[in-house]
């Protein structure tokens, strides 16, 4: 760990450097905890609406620098410039959201069993917060982890990726020129082993994470060695379109087209199988790979293409080899299923738009920029064994369901075992109102985004107010003496 490098690229021309730091040693992770732990203390003594209002002007800042933070990201994370200054909204969008909640309801008020008394619960900071962000929304998720954090009243050290150092850099760098106070936020940089130092680290006292489902596993390991702490993660999905016969078929290819290869088909949400009818699959199937093979790759700063790159040469080869494997198995290439070369973006990180058909349930080859198609059976069995298809997969975080039924839509929403489920739009586009977060091994229960936001960040305290005056015995029979019986 000590003395590395972490040099992030540009995945368009990986020769062209982004940024270059160095990789944190224990002695500065112990520092920057150390710096969280002494400002967060004067922090916390803030009235939560007086947090509020400087969470706001980190989102006024990221507003005046959000051109310049979008060509970042398109730089860095390879995202097209419209995907990258989205990126860049939802972190103006959150830090709006969440300066609001710093007036909202900070706990619940409960009728007593006993006259004269009144039970409420409040919410109190944690201390320290450690988090591992990704480099797929290198903007945004960093805003849904930190701002939250911030109005709970705790200080941060935050690891990024070491594929979009620079992103978290930008944001936390707005961040302190909005007024938050120097040392409340720290970034750290490094790879697996800087995130294992900071998660076990003794003055860390919750860790908020996102990505790989081994990755999460190991997380949450560290975080447990030296005590109990809380531990939010948030693993990814594998992310399944239902279509009934009755729905609108190019409303459903322009949402799998969007939902499938948006952000190259990175984000945890992209929507990786399609379910349909047999009646309707194969027409829809063609037309989805007409349209998925039309969209122009290139280099994300350029305003007349698609889709941009994958991260990194080693994810597009760990696509095309599970494409392979597929195809070994007996799954079809509709099209794509190849490594692209763009000219002008030397050793670039292209894969083509592909769509896999005939993949067997179950298969576990599932490639992440690829779009499989499993058509199911006659129209009365359609709904259910979609849903079992949807269901058979250790993931659970979105689901999108095609139909002009509501009936059948709102059977798919009650049935369908994940987080988010989407009707009559793709299983991409989550709002940050709205909690974020799903099922089985996508995540241990917490939820980002909306007002259970702030849960993952908080300790809820239950408060008790006796003003009777006198004893008033709890937890025993106060209503009549219960006569023993024979």
């Amino acid at each position: 760990m000590a003395g590395s490098s972490v040099v992030s690229v540009n995945p368009a021309r990986p020769s062209e450097r982004v940024a270059v730091y160095t990789a944190a040693t224990h002695e500065e992770i112990d520092a920057a905890v150390a710096r969280a732990a002494r400002a967060q203390r004067d922090w916390a003594t803030l009235p939560v609406p007086a947090r509020a209002e400087r969470i706001a002007r980190c989102g006024d800042v990221l507003a005046d620098r959000k051109g310049e933070t979008a060509t970042l990201v398109a730089r860095e994370a390879g995202k097209i410039l419209q995907e990258a200054g989205g990126d860049v909204q939802e972190a103006i969008d959150m830090a709006g959201f969440i300066a609001g909640q710093g007036r909202a309801a900070w706990g619940t008020t409960h009728p007593c069993e006993m006259p004269d008394k009144i039970g409420f619960t409040t919410r109190h900071p944690v201390g320290v917060v450690g988090m591992i962000t990704p480099w797929n929304f290198p903007v945004a998720i960093p805003s849904w982890k930190i701002f939250p954090a911030l109005l709970a009243g705790n200080g941060v050290v935050i690891k990024p990726s070491e594929h979009a150092p620079a992103c978290c850099e930008s944001f936390v760098d707005a961040c302190r020129e909005a007024g938050i106070p120097e040392g409340l936020v720290n970034v750290v940089h490094g790879f697996g082993e800087t995130g294992a130092a900071l998660c076990s680290h003794p003055g860390v006292r919750a860790v908020s994470f996102t990505g790989s489902v081994p990755t999460g596993r190991r997380v949450a390991a560290s975080a447990m060695e030296s005590g109990p702490r809380l531990v939010s993660l948030e693993l990814g999905g594998k992310n399944a379109m239902v279509v009934m016969p009755d729905a609108d078929l190019d409303l459903v290819a322009e949402g799998a087209i969007f939902g499938a290869f948006g952000t190259a088909g990175q984000r945890c949400t992209s929507t990786s199988r399609l379910v349909a009818h047999r009646d309707i699959a194969e027409d829809l199937v063609a037309t989805i790979a007409s349209r998925a093979a039309g969209l122009r790759l290139g280099d994300p700063l350029d305003t007349s293409i698609d889709v941009g790159p994958v991260i990194d040469r080693a994810s597009v080869e760990r696509i095309h080899a599970m494409v392979e494997a597929a195809t070994a198995e007996g799954a079809l290439v509709a099209t794509g299923g190849t490594i692209v070369e763009i000219p002008g973006c030397d050793g670039g990180s292209f894969y083509a738009p592909t769509v896999l058909t005939g993949v067997t349930r179950g298969s576990p080859h599932r490639p992440r920029r690829s779009l499989r198609s499993r058509p199911v059976g006659h129209r009365g069995r359609l709904l259910d064994e979609a849903i079992e298809t949807v269901s058979d997969c250790e993931y659970g975080l979105s689901a999108a369901v095609y139909t002009r039924d509501v009936n059948a839509a709102m059977q798919a929403v009650n049935r369908i075992d994940t987080g988010i489920v989407y009707v009559n739009a793709p299983t991409i586009g989550a709002e940050i109102h709205l909690p974020f977060g799903g099922t089985k091994h996508t995540g241990n229960g917490f939820r980002e985004a909306g007002s259970r936001g702030l849960e993952q960040f908080s300790e809820v305290k239950s408060v008790y107010i006796d003003f009777s005056g006198r004893l008033q015995k709890a937890q025993i029979d106060n209503r009549e003496t219960i006569k023993a019986s024979g």
